[in-house]
């Protein structure tokens, strides 16, 4: 297959997949690892994916990968940092848990916890969250977003607004090099930002894949997180950064 044709059919994979694997399109095409990498390369040098480890997945600007796809890119990275977030959550807490892949690990996470109470404008999470028969769960109202089972809008701050936690963890879906943490749905950004407003203690998870993509609408500074819960070091601008912040990152094993 000449390379032109090669490479649009797997910018179309990508589209479906969210993701695409290196071995995955050599058996595919019937072509060499090094060929695909190549074409991975040259895609991403044009601006049409983002390598990541083992393959590529699509560079967001202004559209997000759809949640199905998100939620199985980097899913075991995600339990770890979920792992990892939940064990700074002690039992007979309040916390907010917003929308996100990695909020659900979060949620996951703390079925073994006793007696919590958790505020969420993501039905996923009130799902997992009714098997922990000792949590109390509060369900923010609002307008439903389908694609991701979000509740968002006006209705949904409010609801945010009459509480005041001690933990706050979100999720973000892109993270930029000036420590800025980036969305793409202004509603859900200020219902992020509401969370953030009525909680003691701030908390992000996010995965490395974050630190390699762009969203046009910006929740708040790394600045304004107590601790970032991620699986790689991130790049050395933001390390810096949240040195000056005394924004901890903790990194999951």
């Amino acid at each position: 297959m000449p390379q032109n044709f090669r490479q649009s059919e797997i910018l179309t994979l990508a589209r479906d997949r969210g993701k695409v694997v290196v071995e995955e399109l050599a058996d595919h095409f019937g072509v060499t690892l090094q060929t695909i990498r190549r074409d991975l390369t040259e895609l991403a040098e044009a601006g049409k994916l983002t390598r990541v480890y083992g393959g590529a997945i699509l560079s967001s600007g202004v559209v997000n990968i759809g949640y199905e796809q998100r939620r199985d890119l980097h899913s075991a990275e995600k339990e770890r940092i979920g792992r990892l977030c939940a064990s700074h959550i002690p039992d007979n807490a309040s916390l907010f848990l917003n929308i996100g892949t990695t909020t659900e690990a979060v949620a996951r996470a703390l079925l073994s916890h006793d007696n919590l109470m958790v505020v969420t404008n993501n039905l996923n999470v009130a799902n997992i969250m009714a098997q922990n028969p000792s949590a109390e769960v509060v369900v923010a109202g609002g307008v439903l977003r389908r694609t991701d089972a979000a509740l968002v809008g006006d209705m949904t701050m409010e609801v945010v607004r009459q509480f005041k936690v001690d933990f706050a963890v979100i999720g973000s879906s892109a993270l930029d090099e000036d420590g800025d943490l980036l969305d793409f749905d202004v509603r859900e950004v200020r219902v992020s930002q509401a969370i953030l407003a009525q909680a003691r203690r701030r908390f992000l998870v996010a995965d490395r894949s974050k630190f390699h993509r762009s969203a046009p609408v910006r929740i708040a500074s790394l600045a304004e997180v107590d601790i970032f819960f991620t699986d790689a070091p991130p790049p050395v601008s933001v390390k810096d950064k949240c040195a000056d912040w005394e924004t901890e990152i903790s990194i999951a094993p």
